[in-house]
């Protein structure tokens, strides 16, 4: 049995951990970290008379069809494709690099942690509050919107305040490669005077919720396992 750990370089220390849980049940893990492909790692797929998926490693490599189980835990293909190209280009090799990636994912027989299209359905947050609702789960207000006058609106309807957050995840990298993220914030009355930005692009707005811990919940098969955050 072989598993596939399909990350990127930096990810945390929960990579080295698995890989060792599952070394000591007797098993290989092979870690593959997407944003070392296509500049570093190399993968031959050939479909002829017989199907033959080769990832090649520094000195390792492994036959996809040898592969049982997929931990689809992160993904940065192409991140490490130079800057400095065209930017058609470099967009054109990151599409064909990601389609290729993608595809080789799709194609493995086995056990996947999770599918990807399973992923990409659970992602779309606007899906996850109306499946909430219609389940019986109590849920924050929340505006999705480019329209200032409706934030406006919105915030004189949730009098303990307003916090937004983006849709999608995503980074802004400065002129010296530092990375920079949009994480949830708080609105204050003067951002209420400041939002011509949302002709640009779209914020999600919630109302907010005082909390003593964040959960985190995880099933596993019929277990439920959950942890407190105190952030």
């Amino acid at each position: 049995m072989t598993v596939l750990i399909i990350t990127y370089s930096q990810d945390n220390e929960s990579i080295p951990l698995v890989i060792q849980a599952i070394e000591a049940q007797g098993k290989k893990a092979f870690r593959f970290d997407t944003d070392r492909f296509p500049t570093e790692i190399q993968l031959d797929v050939y479909y002829g008379g017989t199907k033959r998926v080769i990832l090649s490693v520094d000195d390792q490599t492994l036959d996809l069809n040898e592969v049982s189980a997929v931990w689809y835990r992160r993904i940065a293909i192409g991140s490490k494709i130079p800057n400095s190209m065209d930017s058609q280009l470099r967009q054109a090799s990151l599409k064909e690099s990601r389609v290729s990636i993608e595809g080789m994912i799709a194609s493995i027989r086995g056990f996947h942690l999770d599918p990807v299209p399973n992923i990409r359905r659970a992602e779309n947050k606007q899906l996850q509050l109306q499946i909430a609702g219609d389940i019986g789960l109590d849920t924050p207000r929340t505006l999705t919107t480019n329209n200032p006058v409706a934030v406006k609106q919105f915030a004189q309807e949730c009098q303990q305040g307003i916090i937004t957050k983006m849709l999608s995840s995503f980074a802004i990298y400065d002129e010296q490669g530092r990375e920079k993220v949009v994480f949830t914030n708080p609105i204050s009355s003067e951002d209420l005077d400041n939002l011509d930005g949302l002709r640009f692009c779209p914020m999600t707005f919630q109302e907010k919720i005082p909390k003593a811990l964040e959960l985190r919940t995880i099933i596993v098969g019929k277990r439920v396992l959950t942890a407190a955050v105190d952030s």
